[in-house]
């Protein structure tokens, strides 16, 4: 099968590797159709995690089951289906809530050197039941792609945020996960969301989303925007050091700061007398997946959530480094990427 694979900063190439084979008789085996690149897989491209001799990546896949184990019962040959990017075992108390970041034996991610990237023609899905929902009707490929990760994490990160109806929420960082975040966050009742990013394109489209948009200094356009207060929310899917610090001073007495984006390595110095005396609540999170699609599939089938403009760019798997310098840039006419065997 073919394969991509991150070996180095700013290096990205296509591989020929034996095709997996079923992991034990809970797993199975999909035939990947389309796949995406996400932020985090950024994080290897631009070297801020280290990937040793090479890591094979990717975990935003739809596809067609190809083979199953004995045991699982869910799914067939020929189901079309989307993989959630964060697996659990499937058994223990945390899985049972749906929240596979909660697994006793602890999460894994596809395309982190954890478990086989979904970047490929092939993936080995463990506990497969647990893992995988066949595509709704009325959902799309470029949706079924967001419902593996980035729409779940922005939903997430806006229920994880406490709005309630009516109030001003601030998303910094406007790219899909963001611009998932302000969308969520609007569906959810907030009465005002301020979306802020320095890119111009960006911007417009959480404004043509239902979103204000914010040019300037964050903390400044924030509190002006709250006659000084602060928004009740701030949603940081961006996290670093300098976002966070915007996320904490942006925020109001008695808010709610929500991180989903990936920080580096590196510790962050949090504020935290500040936040203990202004009462601030921090929460952050790797999507629970699984336990998004109970809301996400019946919003998106009856039209609640918006899922388009989020991917702007195709390429095929051997297009890779295209793919990636492409979505590195980060500019305004590249949002998201999907790439096709």
């Amino acid at each position: 099968m073919r394969q991509v694979m991150i070996d180095g900063p700013g290096s990205v190439v296509v591989v020929t590797v034996p095709d997996p084979t079923l992991i034990d008789a809970a797993s199975a085996i999909v035939s990947v159709e389309k796949s995406a690149i996400c932020g985090s897989d950024l994080h290897f491209y631009d070297g801020d995690i280290p990937v040793g001799d090479g890591i094979p990546v990717g975990h935003e896949f739809i596809g067609t089951v190809v083979e199953v184990g004995a045991d699982v019962t869910r799914f067939a040959v020929g189901d079309r289906v989307l993989t959630s990017s964060v697996a659990g075992c499937g058994a223990c108390d945390g899985c049972a809530t749906l929240d596979p970041v909660t697994c006793v034996d602890g999460p894994l991610i596809f395309g982190s050197g954890m478990l086989g990237g979904g970047q490929a023609t092939l993936v080995a899905v463990p506990a497969a039941d647990f893992q995988m929902l066949r595509i709704p009707d009325g959902i799309d490929d470029e949706a079924a792609l967001l419902l593996t990760d980035n729409l779940s994490t922005g939903w997430a990160g806006a229920r994880r945020a406490d709005i309630a109806p009516g109030d001003t929420v601030a998303v910094i960082g406007l790219g899909p996960v963001g611009l998932c975040a302000v969308r969520s966050a609007l569906a959810l009742g907030a009465g005002t969301v301020l979306a802020i990013d320095p890119v111009a394109e960006r911007r417009a489209l959480a404004a043509s989303s239902g979103a204000t948009a914010i040019d300037g200094a964050t903390v400044e356009a924030v509190l002006e925007a709250t006659g000084g207060r602060g928004a009740q929310s701030v949603i940081d899917a961006v996290a670093l050091d300098a976002t966070l610090d915007d996320a904490f001073a942006s925020v109001r007495a008695g808010g709610t700061v929500s991180v989903i984006g990936v920080h580096d390595l590196e510790p962050y110095p949090m504020p935290m007398l500040m936040s203990l005396f202004r009462s601030v609540t921090l929460r952050t999170t790797t999507a629970p997946v699984q336990q998004t699609w109970g809301e996400l599939v019946p919003l998106l089938q009856a039209g609640g959530l918006r899922t388009d403009g989020i991917f702007t760019h195709h390429f095929s798997l051997d297009q890779a480094a295209d793919a990636y310098r492409s979505a590195a840039a980060r500019g305004g006419g590249c949002m998201k990427v999907v790439l096709t065997p």
